[in-house]
């Protein structure tokens, strides 16, 4: 059976959200073939479309290798989370179904369990499809895969510095009860509280963010010139 395009592009672009490509590492198309069991065509294509929505950049004798975000795009995407977040909890409120309620009590559960048994590995999926179903209950499909496109790339670049790395369990706690507020402000079709709570709940991230990176940036040690030269 012949493995689309589309199913490849999936499987790098989760391999890339996830760490498992860290950004600078080369992607040929033999590596990726081997790794998927598919003819090299689909990884071509595959690779074109993950550079057009930016995971993958292309350089000339180098190939194609996983992209870098640079602190100005990063802060970007996080300002722009920052205004679609909310807003799609807002939507959320107004037209979530009893089916996207069950889905979100459901996830919610699963986060505080997997919390309390100390499996923060497992987390992140949890939270992604958390927040997925958030956009998917906006009740707009363009406006849902806006959102599901803006969170895969917050998840990259929070792998990406390693943010996920490590979450303590009282952050992961936290976070998970940031989310059953949410569903109970959609639940009651509270738009406003809906918004706020999404609001407050991505700018604490943003903040634990910033916080970590001035930690890296003040520890950073200074690289020292020998006459060997660089190592």
């Amino acid at each position: 059976m012949r493995i689309s395009a589309h199913t490849v592009c999936t499987a790098v672009r989760d391999d890339i959200v996830s760490g498992a490509f860290p950004p600078g590492t080369r992607l040929t198309e033999e590596l990726l073939a081997r790794r998927y069991g598919v003819s090299r065509v689909p990884v071509r294509e595959a690779l074109r479309t993950l550079e057009s929505e930016g995971f993958v950049t292309t350089r000339r004798n180098a190939g194609a290798c996983v992209a870098r975000l640079s602190e100005h795009e990063a802060a970007d995407l996080l300002d722009i989370r920052a205004q679609l977040e909310p807003l799609g909890a807002a939507r959320a409120a107004h037209r979530r179904s009893e089916a996207h309620l069950k889905v979100l009590r459901g996830l919610v559960r699963l986060g505080r369990e997997r919390t309390q048994l100390g499996h923060t590995a497992e987390l992140r999926p949890l939270g992604n499809w958390f927040h997925e179903t958030l956009a998917q209950a906006s009740g707009s499909p363009t406006f849902a895969a806006l959102l599901v496109q803006l969170r895969r790339k917050v998840t990259w670049l929070y792998a990406a510095e390693s943010a996920y790395g490590g979450e303590p369990v009282e952050r992961a706690a936290a976070v998970w009860r940031e989310h059953a507020a949410i569903v109970d402000a959609v639940a009651r079709q509270d738009a406003e509280a809906a918004r706020a709570l999404a609001a407050a709940h991505v700018e604490r991230g943003d903040a634990l963010r910033r916080a970590r990176r001035a930690v890296v940036v003040r520890t950073a040690k200074p690289v020292v010139n020998t006459a060997r030269g660089p190592v």
